[in-house]
């Protein structure tokens, strides 16, 4: 009969296996960190040659690259519980940036801070409830979409990586840039605008990218 080797001696503990596989450890580590940051990078406008997109979206990318690889290695389910596991991260460091600003100021803080972190930092609740449901509805999408794309295999993950984050990220800046800003200010130009730019990275950037982590995942694993 085989077993498991342990480790042994007075002061060692049965070693024991991790409840989840490596990859998906590492995969859930780097999601979170992604959740919490696009964020604070939104805050900024990059001009990426013609293409002008809140720095968000990187980070944001990366969430899709992830949820996308653990479908394809750990199947639907997994990816959407990764999903749903976000908001954790997501709501936890909004309450936090919400409670530092409102807690008193150091009057020995370097002084051009005082006004750029509750501007850098600070967002409106439209803009609070407007990303948490743009993430829960796109992340969620794209999950569905790169998973009912069968056809390839591994081969044309990128691909079906790619058509995924282009569908995803439309939605995604539909949602966002409606709830946030519908009635205060113009929004038509606004949408076409970051979605064209979304759908131009999600071809140059997330096909590689996908294709990486997959391939990374299964050497891990």
């Amino acid at each position: 009969m085989n077993e498991t080797p342990t480790a042994t001696g007075s002061d060692s503990a049965p070693a024991a296996a991790l409840p989840i596989p490596r990859p998906l450890f590492l995969i859930a580590l780097l999601y979170g960190g992604m959740t919490c940051i696009a964020g604070v990078l939104g805050s900024k406008q990059v001009g990426i040659g013609p293409l002008a997109v809140e720095a968000g979206i990187f980070p944001f990318l990366l969430l899709v690259i992830l949820s996308s690889s653990v479908a394809e290695l750990y199947g639907r389910d997994v990816a959407n519980k990764l999903v749903r596991f976000g908001f954790v991260p997501l709501t936890t460091a909004i309450l936090l940036t919400w409670l530092v600003i409102e807690l008193p100021t150091d009057p020995g803080m370097y002084e051009p801070a005082k006004e750029a972190f509750p501007i850098i930092l600070g967002q409106s609740w439209r803009l609070m409830i407007a990303g948490i449901i743009a993430y829960g509805v796109s992340m969620s999408l794209n999950v569905y979409i790169f998973s009912r794309l069968k056809f390839g295999g591994e081969k044309m993950v990128a691909v079906r990586g790619a058509i995924a984050s282009m569908m995803s990220q439309v939605v995604d800046t539909l949602i966002f840039i409606t709830v946030a800003f519908y009635g205060v200010r113009p929004i038509t130009e606004l949408i076409m605008g970051q979605a064209l730019a979304k759908v131009v990275l999600s071809i140059v950037l997330v096909p590689p990218l996908i294709a990486l982590a997959v391939r990374l995942a299964r050497k891990l694993g």
